[in-house]
């Protein structure tokens, strides 16, 4: 798995590069055909004009076979905006993969239920 972890409007520290990767082997624990992560950390201002707090914020592109999966989350601390990322991306890969368990055990074949068409009242009695 290919992960690139870059900042914008902050530097991203040794201490933030390592919670990302340990919150991300999670992620790759559940899945593991993941092709790439990009991970973006930045400091978002767009409240502090109006007397807001600064927000930190994680933002994570990945890509699977066919699909690309974004979150996004905002905290005031960096490393809980990571955690709540890493969840967020978690819930995701777990849904997909759900998603894809169910193609590949319904198939392309009709279901049970519609074996039998014909009705009961139309079978001839013996």
């Amino acid at each position: 798995m290919n992960v690139s972890i870059s900042g914008h409007h902050i530097s991203v520290t040794e201490a933030m590069d390592t919670a990302v990767r340990e919150k991300l082997e999670k992620v790759e624990r559940h899945f593991d055909q993941i092709q790439s992560i990009k991970v973006i950390l930045s400091l978002d201002n767009s409240g502090a004009s109006d007397g807001g707090k600064k927000s930190h914020k994680a933002e994570a592109i990945m890509r699977v076979s066919g699909q690309e999966m974004f979150v996004q989350a905002l905290e005031d601390d960096m490393y809980k905006a990571i955690n709540e990322m890493a969840d967020k991306l978690d819930r995701q890969v777990r849904k997909y993969k759900t998603r894809q368990e169910r193609k590949k055990t319904q198939g392309a074949g009709r279901d049970e239920r519609y074996q039998d068409t014909t009705p009961a009242e139309a079978v001839p009695a013996a």
